[in-house]
């Protein structure tokens, strides 16, 4: 038997979204409601009925207490069968659900006769002074037994209602879990994704630089494999993790811009803010990577003069503004955004949603492009 047959056969609400614990719960809560409702309401009406009339016209409150403490079992039964039988097909269901109400509510006055013959007292004595096998010789038990069963057959289906109510709400509820849950782990895949294209990608770029200092710079070049190894050694760590420091990933942008400032001596010069002015805050890790990459690409694009790179950090009320600035040809264009850009629109969209965003634009001959996202001041586990 699988398991989700097991939970339907033991009926307990496990395949509906209920457990055992949380069944039972719920309707003897219900219960123990409908039996104090039931008796305020008959002491009620006996205190305005003494009034007018001596004869004892409600059962007194023991006997209902035993009443529908007998009923209680059965109460169950009644709420498991039905969560074992369901609404599907659904005249199938409908059917079978009025059956188990109008049983269920058939046995309100047969329990109360029966919590009177046993408990006694004057009502026992004056209905029935004989035994429990004249009850039913009584003239008046047929319309004594179908108001005791419209009075318990709407508390059959309101209590029926609440335990279908509490299923669905669970349903919900789980859902929204597994929902979040899956959330989650598309951001985090989506995540690891994008910093595994940064990684190739910076890789590729760096080799490339090195390679061209080989022939005509040996020790230069050697000097800068040194520094990619240690820019790699960093690259993999901030790639394990979401978030860093924003001194680790300044740092990281210093490296990596040094080993251009390895080929293009003559031509690119580099501002980074002060380390004792970087605020203690965390960004999302390698997002500077990117924006320093094409800074160098586009600013060294289209002509042979020098470039000028600046790295700013500030706090704009509840939030931090990152900018990378390059200095770019006259005559150069920017088209459509690029692999760093679209990475990093992506990767501030996923975490932080509509509070992460990018703007870029250039102004003269200079080329800007501005990330804000919520100040991060402390990342659980670091």
């Amino acid at each position: 038997m699988s398991p989700t047959t097991q939970a339907n056969f033991d009926g307990y609400g496990s395949a509906a979204g209920l457990n055992r614990v949380q069944f039972l719960a719920l309707v003897i809560v219900f219960w123990l409601f409908v039996t104090l409702n039931n008796v305020l309401y008959t002491y009620g009406l006996r205190i305005g009925i003494s009034k007018f009339t001596t004869v004892l016209l409600f059962a007194p409150w023991n006997m209902r207490v035993l009443q529908h403490a007998m009923l209680l079992p059965a109460l169950l039964a009644a709420y498991r069968a039905s969560l074992i039988v369901d609404w599907r097909p659904l005249w199938l269901g409908v059917s079978i659900q009025l059956m188990l109400a109008v049983a269920f509510a058939a046995m309100a006055y047969p329990a109360m006769m029966l919590s009177e013959y046993l408990l006694g007292g004057e009502m026992h004595e004056m209905a029935h002074p004989a035994s429990l096998s004249q009850i039913w010789q009584d003239p008046s038990m047929p319309s004594l037994w179908f108001a005791s069963f419209m009075a318990f057959l709407p508390s059959y289906l309101f209590g029926l209602a609440l335990l279908r109510g509490a299923i669905l709400y669970k349903r919900f509820r789980d859902a929204e879990l597994q929902v979040a849950a899956l959330e989650r782990e598309s951001n985090a895949a989506r995540l690891a994704a994008l910093r595994m294209q940064l990684s190739p990608h910076t890789l590729f770029n760096l080799l490339h630089t090195i390679r061209g200092n080989i022939e005509w710079d040996p020790r230069g070049a050697q000097t800068m494999v040194v520094q990619l190894a240690d820019l790699l050694r960093r690259l993999l760590n901030a790639g394990e993790r979401d978030f860093s420091r924003l001194a680790d990933e300044l740092q990281f942008a210093r490296l990596y811009l040094e080993l251009h400032q390895r080929r293009f001596e003559d031509r690119i010069s580099v501002a980074l803010p002060d380390p004792a002015k970087i605020p203690p805050l965390w960004v999302p890790s390698l997002i500077l990577q990117p924006l320093v990459e094409n800074a160098i690409v586009h600013g060294l694009a289209g002509h042979q003069g020098p470039i000028t790179i600046q790295l700013s950090a500030e706090i704009a009320g509840e939030a931090l503004l990152l900018r990378v600035t390059n200095t770019v040809a006259p005559q150069s264009a920017r088209g459509h955004d690029g692999i760093g850009l679209t990475n990093v629109r992506e990767r501030l969209s996923v975490q932080f949603g509509a509070a992460g965003a990018l703007a870029c634009g250039r102004e003269h001959d200079q080329w800007s492009v501005e990330v804000r996202m919520p100040l991060v001041h402390a990342i659980e586990g670091a």
